[in-house]
């Protein structure tokens, strides 16, 4: 299976992006950075199935947490900016906001205490801008790190297990891997990603099935839906279009059509 990153079409010829672990493993899952320098009158659209996480992103306007969307979320970059970003484990949510997680999916707010002006001079000024993001984020997030759980544990697990185990496509299976009741661990992921167990495993299908198409469009969609746990085709297609928004078949068609 193709590993996906969740992001559909990454990069292009004026978008840089970068990824890399910081070193705070139980918080953080990478960090990122994206800069671009779109000529006047473009734009280049960036296609994101996030991770069923939070984000932090800082930029020139600030610092926001990010909550998990449900559906593609496309972003239009234009002119020359920049934005570092900090994929996060499932158990930094509580540790990072006073608001219920639930109430942040699709939505964002404020995250004071960012070190904003030490971020851009890393991106902008430093010799080595990832090593310098890098070291800036473990300041800044490293308190956070320290308060983690063993609730925001169990979570952590049932992401990973429901991302990698291919073999797991029900939230009672996911449970029992996890040797909690299933209401508990409902419980748990909401409490910490305001989704439920099911789209833990829903996304890392979708993911997988996406970035498969992309990389290789002459993947056979009956083949692929059976290897990601679907009834039939007809099932992955409906899902599929529903949160990425196109086809499958839409999809294979604009790989080829790239290359």
């Amino acid at each position: 299976m193709v590993e996906s990153r969740g992001h559909l079409n990454p990069g292009g010829p004026d978008v840089a992006l970068s990824r890399f672990p910081i070193g705070l493993d139980e918080l953080v899952r990478w960090a990122w950075v994206a800069r671009w320098d779109v000529p006047p009158g473009c734009t280049r659209p960036q296609r994101v199935l996030q991770y069923p996480a939070f984000n932090l992103v800082t930029g020139p306007a600030g610092a926001y947490l990010h909550g998990p969307r449900r559906v593609v979320d496309v972003r239009e970059l234009t002119g020359r900016s920049w934005v570092v970003g900090v994929l996060l484990r499932p158990a930094a949510t509580p540790l990072l906001s006073a608001t219920p997680a639930a109430a942040l999916r699709g939505s964002s707010e404020p995250s004071p205490g960012a070190p904003v002006a030490v971020l851009s001079a890393a991106v902008h000024d430093a010799a080595d801008p990832d090593r310098a993001v890098a070291e800036a984020l473990r300041r800044w997030l490293a308190p956070a790190a320290s308060r983690i759980g063993d609730a925001g544990r169990l979570v952590n697990r049932a992401c990973a297990l429901a991302e990698e185990r291919t073999d797991v496509v029900r939230a009672d299976q996911l449970a029992e891997e996890l040797g909690v009741p299933l209401r508990t661990l409902e419980r748990l992921v909401r409490s910490h990603i305001g989704l439920t167990p099911l789209w833990l495993i829903e996304c890392r299908r979708l993911q997988h099935a996406a970035t498969a198409l992309r990389v290789d469009p002459d993947t056979d969609l009956a083949a692929l839906a059976a290897d990601l746990g679907y009834a039939d085709q007809a099932h992955f297609t409906r899902r599929y279009r529903a949160v990425v928004g196109e086809t499958p078949g839409a999809t294979r068609r604009a790989a080829r059509a790239g290359r």
